[in-house]
């Protein structure tokens, strides 16, 4: 039995620990990211989603018109560049998504709501 209690109390401690971190992290993230992002609203959380559709689609355009069979290396070259470009722009966003969603950073007051 008394290991048993030793066990849960170790779980119990354990908890405690990993919350305490947590809010520890959240604070921290609170802290930074928010200053580095004071104005985030929804206009520029807008803006950055269609930047990344747009590069998304210069990327994608860049694919089509590719003529896969004949490619010199410049032309890959490019595709790479327009591709990497895209996952950054999109892996940018969707850290800052998660940014939100976790409440490291708030929007602010809305501007033009409908």
């Amino acid at each position: 039995m008394t290991g048993s209690k030793d066990d849960r109390a170790h779980l119990i401690a354990h908890r405690r620990l990993m919350e305490e971190i947590e809010m520890a992290m959240r604070a921290a993230n609170q802290e930074i990211i928010g200053r580095k992002l004071p104005h985030l609203n929804r206009d520029s959380f807008f803006k950055l989603a269609v930047s990344i559709a747009r590069v998304r689609a210069q990327y994608l355009e860049a694919v089509m018109a590719m003529d896969w069979e004949h490619c010199t290396p410049e032309q890959l070259e490019t595709i790479e560049n327009r591709r990497a470009v895209y996952e950054a722009a999109r892996t940018g966003f969707e850290a800052l998504q998660h940014a939100f969603e976790r409440g490291y950073v708030t929007l602010e007051a809305m501007e033009g709501k409908s």
